[in-house]
């Protein structure tokens, strides 16, 4: 339990920093099956675009949704979808997660497309 408090306490801290920006997000959050993205308006009320492994569209392209691979799909559409919205500059929210694995692939992925970090 003490590394799940460690994680959202340093969670809590980066959202404190982005919250005084008022800056839209990039939120990532990660299992052992699956990862999730969203992007979160700057006040933090609502949900702009999102795209994670459980989605069909996203899904169906993937052999498993636990790998790097499927983390870099996922940053691929959420990137598209941010871009289609009018989307081009966030902030990215890593929840507490290391830079590392899926969360980078993630963010490398979505850089690629044309998201601005």
């Amino acid at each position: 339990m003490e590394k799940k408090q460690t994680r959202m306490k340093h969670a809590l801290k980066l959202r404190c920093k982005i919250k005084k920006l008022n800056a839209i997000r990039l939120s990532v959050h990660k299992t052992s099956q699956h990862i999730y993205a969203q992007i979160i308006s700057g006040d933090g009320c609502s949900t702009l675009v999102s795209a994670s492994t459980t989605q069909s569209e996203i899904k169906s392209l993937l052999k498993n949704t636990d790998n790097v691979q499927a983390a870099a799909e996922v940053g691929k559409h959420i990137a598209q979808k941010a871009l289609a919205a009018g989307i081009t500059e966030v902030a990215f929210d890593r929840s507490g997660f290391k830079y590392h694995g899926r969360v980078k692939a993630l963010a490398d992925a979505a850089r690629e497309v044309g998201l601005k970090f």
